[in-house]
């Protein structure tokens, strides 16, 4: 009997391109960071964002830890987030030892609801920490007003967005700083990396300071004549990127579009095939925005037993996750706030593989795989289109 090939839930799209530029990288004899390959990357998001600064790091993590630096939390600050993601957002507050105030989202798009924004915005509340859900974009022009409106702080955390738009602006650009992550599922990717984004120089200016031990560029001081000294100014942290990296991802930037043009075609593949099943809802991109599709979640009937689902799926070779997470009731968030819907969804998501390598077959194989799974593991009363 014939074993069926695995499909990956991800896949990073690397080639030869990308290893051509790593082997320059090793013949310039600086591979670490802030060198020019980091400098060339900077000058290219800056450009390709529209930003007075982009100061690159080694994840998106670092990039909301230093852009909430930057922009002054101090212990016992509010920071409004959005629940229904990875919990980084909520990790930076606390590294400050500010609060993160959970915040719940829309059930059509999963992103931060205005509404709830503005019902939580307090008298220590000093900012909000926006997030482009699995790559959905969230809705900027009312949380920009409730920014405007009471003084806050407003940080796109773009992590899963690269390529996506939003009122024909790039994600990464909506907000006064943006955070990037090029984490080995996104759109753009040098296996871990990020960026921080900033329509304020001085943000750009203190995030890459704090970036390297608060010292600034090693590789700028080597060439400068003599025996300069450097002075730690700031307590910074270890979070440069490496050149390496910085080559690859110049590659990978410029690969944006023809690496979400095959991932729209796997969505729109995904839709049209499930588009009459009963038994699960697939994501609705509003007309005011695109999708970078970094994951492709399906949410489930409240009948369908998920863990089977999954299980079946796994046996068969066929990568999926939960999705991602509702913070508020991760145990080390523990808070008395509820978010019913990011609750709901993070019991019902579940995320079917999405990556630019996906070919026709493997999608008509991971839809049929799918629909046989939810109809076989389902308790509900639903009549089921062309079953028995």
């Amino acid at each position: 009997m014939t074993t069926k090939e695995s499909i990956p839930l991800v896949h990073a799209s690397l080639g030869e391109r990308e290893l051509a530029a790593v082997a320059e990288v090793f013949a310039s004899g600086w591979p670490a960071g802030q060198g020019p390959r980091g400098k060339a990357l900077e000058a290219q998001l800056a450009l390709k964002y529209g930003v007075s600064d982009a100061v690159a790091v080694s994840n998106c993590g670092a990039a909301l830890h230093l852009a909430l630096m930057a922009l002054g939390v101090k212990p016992g600050d509010e920071v409004i987030v959005a629940d229904y993601t990875f919990p980084a957002p909520a990790h930076a507050v606390r590294y400050l030892g500010a609060v993160p105030v959970f915040a719940d989202v829309r059930a059509d798009t999963a992103t931060v609801d205005p509404r709830a924004v503005a019902d939580l915005v307090g008298p220590r509340t000093v900012g909000i920490i926006a997030v482009d859900t699995v790559g959905m974009p969230a809705d900027y022009v009312p949380l920009q007003a409730i920014a405007d409106r009471h003084g806050l702080f407003l940080v796109e955390d773009a992590a899963c967005a690269v390529g996506a738009t939003y009122q024909g602006r790039e994600a990464g650009s909506l907000a006064e700083v943006g955070c990037l992550s090029f984490h080995g599922r996104k759109g753009a990717t040098s296996g871990e990396g990020g960026a921080l984004l900033a329509t304020d120089p001085a943000v750009g200016v203190d995030a890459r300071l704090r970036s390297s031990f608060g010292i600034g560029s090693i590789f700028d001081m080597g060439k400068v004549v003599g025996l300069p000294i450097p002075e730690f100014t700031e307590i910074g942290y270890n979070f440069k990127l490496s050149d390496i990296a910085a080559a690859i991802l110049q590659v990978q930037i410029g690969r944006i579009g023809e690496l979400l043009e095959l991932r729209n075609a796997v969505a729109a593949r995904y839709a049209e095939l499930l588009a009459e099943e009963e038994l699960l809802s697939v994501p609705q991109v509003p007309a005011d925005r695109t999708h970078a599709w970094q994951s492709y979640m399906v949410t489930l009937d409240a009948g369908v037993d998920r863990s089977a689902v999954a299980a079946d799926l796994r046996a068969q070779g066929i990568g999926c996750g939960h999705g991602t997470w509702a913070t508020h009731v991760q145990p080390v968030f523990a808070s008395d706030r509820t978010c019913p819907v990011s609750a709901d969804l993070f019991r019902r998501n579940l995320a079917i593989p999405m990556h630019a390598e996906l070919t026709a077959n493997q999608v008509e194989r991971v839809v049929d795989a799918l629909r046989t799974a939810v109809r076989t593991h389902s308790t509900s009363t639903r009549v089921l289109g062309g079953a028995a």
